[in-house]
């Protein structure tokens, strides 16, 4: 009777792991070209409703390898348990960022009881982690090679914020091609470098196979060349004829053993690298070694940005009826002036007449080609009174008394001449607290030079004079406002 309930229970649990059954997986779609921006996909399948009606049961979506093997599939998907109860149903996954292939397969399997469906169609499936253009070749868009040689072409690296470099990304692999035509271009080979040893276009894309992608270098146009008999084309980082203003512009030759640059003939001690930064118009030339033979190349650079000046100082005194004209001499293609009184637009010509004191701007500016700026800047101050000033008028006697209030009298300590500047006479001036603020042995008669501070109504300074016999003398001065 035992043996007949083992029996039992042995054919019953048979009969139900044959009769629960999972449908072949059907796609939602046709490749699975994945990326950050987008990585969702469905598969719908049918079940037997044993397997359905189990409230611990879990469906699991098993990925293959890019060949369709399951012996190290990846699970990508497992539900909740109990969750997937109707047939058939869909569930929504996601792939692997390391996927890539064509031939790649999925499985759905239950937990309880443990059964699995067939392999669903093979699809091609790719996570682009990387889908933007690059740069091969440093961006230089010519390569040479000599006869019975190569030219080594490679993938920049590392990247940065204006080139993404794929090689960031080890689990990307790389295809080489070489153009045909206008809209045509055969595979070359696969890799991170590629080493080319006939002429051409060439470029890379990474490969993502059957999907299409924005991952894809620049072209470089390789030739051959004989010993001292061929020319390549030096490349300029700025618009030729350049614009001076915006910054130096970087030259760039073939990719070489050795280099040596020229301007005007005239060898540029030190300039022996592939790349030459400079700001300086003229004729450049340079030597490339390419091991078995050697190749040069000019290039002329034009610069279209424009000399300025004005004719006058930077500080600028003029008599009360007096004015002063600023003339403005440029190289500028149809230049256009703006002349500014402390701020203030005053006038448009290539000259001005200043008539007041103040701070004054001009700008010139070029408007065709190298569109640029240069600004000028001086000021004028204008004696007030009609007639010119003394700076050192014959007085009698040395002041005690002076009024500094700016009302053209009285406004700094004037002394008799044998002691203002020339005479080699010292003059020291002490505060009311016996401080020095003022020494010389080139008096002009301008004390005080700096605005004082009235603490006290009428402050008293002190002074001693010094000749140059060494004569002496001392008082007070008393200041008022």
């Amino acid at each position: 009777m035992r043996r007949l309930n083992v029996f039992i229970f042995f054919v019953l649990s048979f009969t139900q792991i044959v009769s629960a059954q999972i449908g072949k997986p059907m796609l939602g779609f046709t490749q699975a070209c994945a990326s950050p921006s987008f990585n969702t996909y469905n598969v719908t399948f049918t079940f037997s409703s044993d397997i359905g009606s189990n409230a611990s049961n879990q469906f699991e979506i098993e990925l293959s390898d890019e060949n369709g093997d399951f012996s190290a599939a990846s699970t990508i998907y497992v539900s909740e348990a109990g969750s997937v109860t109707v047939s058939p149903a869909t569930l929504t996954f996601s792939l692997p960022t390391t996927t890539s292939g064509e031939g790649y397969e999925i499985k759905i399997k239950s937990t309880e009881p443990a059964v699995s469906s067939t392999a669903s169609d093979a699809f091609a499936a790719y996570y682009k982690i990387q889908d933007s253009p690059f740069t091969i070749n440093n961006l230089i868009a010519t390569g040479s090679y000599c006869s019975s040689g190569s030219y080594l072409l490679t993938i920049d690296n590392p990247g940065d914020d204006k080139n993404d470099s794929p090689l960031k990304y080890e689990s990307l692999t790389f295809k080489w091609f070489k153009e045909t035509g206008p809209s045509t271009s055969v595979f070359v080979d696969y890799g991170n470098t590629l080493e080319v040893d006939s002429p051409g276009i060439y470029f890379v894309e990474t490969n993502y196979g059957t999907c299409t992608s924005n991952s894809y270098s620049n072209r470089v146009t390789i030739d051959e060349v004989e010993l001292d008999a061929s020319t390549f084309t030096i490349n300029s980082s700025l618009e030729i004829p350049y614009c001076a203003s915006d910054g130096p512009t970087i030259l760039t030759a073939i990719k070489g053993d050795t280099y040596q640059w020229f301007l005007d003939d005239v060898e540029i001690t030190g300039a022996t690298e592939q790349m030459y930064t400079t700001n300086v118009e003229g004729t450049y030339l340079v030597n490339v070694s390419l091991g078995s033979c050697s190749s040069s190349a000019t290039i002329d650079l034009v610069n279209t940005d424009f000399t300025a000046s004005i004719d006058v100082p930077e500080y600028n005194d003029i008599e009360a009826n007096e004015t002063l004209e600023i003339n403005v001499t440029t190289t500028a293609t149809d230049p256009q002036f703006n002349w500014y009184l402390d701020k203030t637009s005053v006038a448009t010509g290539i000259s001005y007449e200043a008539t007041e004191s103040g701070n004054y701007t001009v700008e010139v500016l070029q408007t065709t080609g190298c569109v640029s700026t240069k600004t000028f800047s001086f000021e004028v101050n204008k004696k007030t009174g009609t007639d010119k000033i003394d700076p050192f008028p014959d007085v009698e006697q040395i002041p005690n008394i002076i009024s500094p209030n700016n009302d053209g009298e009285n406004d700094t300590w004037v002394i008799p001449k044998i002691y203002v500047s020339g005479t080699n006479a010292k003059v020291l001036i002490f505060s009311p607290q016996g401080k020095i603020v003022f020494k010389t042995d080139d008096y002009q008669n301008n004390w005080p030079i700096n605005q004082i501070e009235f603490k006290s109504i009428n402050p008293v300074y002190y002074y001693i004079i010094t000749t140059e016999n060494n004569e002496i003398h001392k008082g007070s001065i008393t200041v008022i406002r």
